[in-house]
């Protein structure tokens, strides 16, 4: 006994129509392989959906639109995705956990807390509001060398104070350097005031 299957028409008549699809996929995707698949999806659709098919009427003209249906969905498919080989753009989605920041931070703000005012003042206008050293002086009322001065004195007990915790705690250096970067490129100790 034969399956039902050997009895429907597109047995003969589906791959009669290959060879049209092919030419029809390389012409969509001007790739080989990719023309290759999207007939193989065709075929496999237009299988699936067989019974939906009306014999007599045009049976290329029903496979070339599940072809360009199939080609459109693929694209608009491969429109959003990213060749992404070697890592790089799901490197570059990579985010940080944003509490050891906001650790980092409270911990920051606790230790300038301590600091003499003197010394707090430059270090919070220069380091946090961007103040120039001209800036923080008029503001502090005193010379561009004083501020200098304080500002040093502040970044070294900053750096003392976190080492002698970080040593207590065995924390890394996270914070010390999140300290001298975020003053270093404000204090103009370059030459740049």
């Amino acid at each position: 006994m034969r399956p039902i299957t050997d009895d429907h028409p597109f047995h003969v008549l589906l791959p009669e129509q290959a060879h049209s699809l092919r030419l029809r996929a390389l012409k969509l995707t001007a790739n080989k392989h990719r023309a290759e698949d999207l007939v193989q999806t065709t075929l496999l659709k237009a299988w699936a959906k067989r019974d939906s098919f009306k014999p007599g009427t045009n049976l290329r003209a029903w496979l070339f639109t599940i072809l360009r249906n199939t080609f459109c969905s693929d694209l608009r498919k491969f429109r959003r995705e990213v060749e992404d080989v070697d890592g790089v753009y799901a490197r570059a989605q990579f985010e940080e956990p944003r509490q050891h920041h906001v650790l980092a931070l409270k911990e920051l703000i606790s230790v300038v807390a301590t600091l003499p005012n003197t010394q707090r003042l430059p270090l919070v206008l220069m380091g946090a509001y961007g103040f120039s050293q001209n800036e923080a002086a008029v503001a502090c009322g005193c010379t561009v060398g004083t501020i200098k001065s304080r500002v040093s004195r502040g970044r070294a007990a900053l750096s003392r104070i976190l080492a002698e915790e970080e040593d207590q705690l065995q924390t890394p250096p996270l914070l010390e350097m999140a300290v001298m970067s975020a003053t270093a490129g404000r204090t103009g100790f370059g030459g740049n005031p």
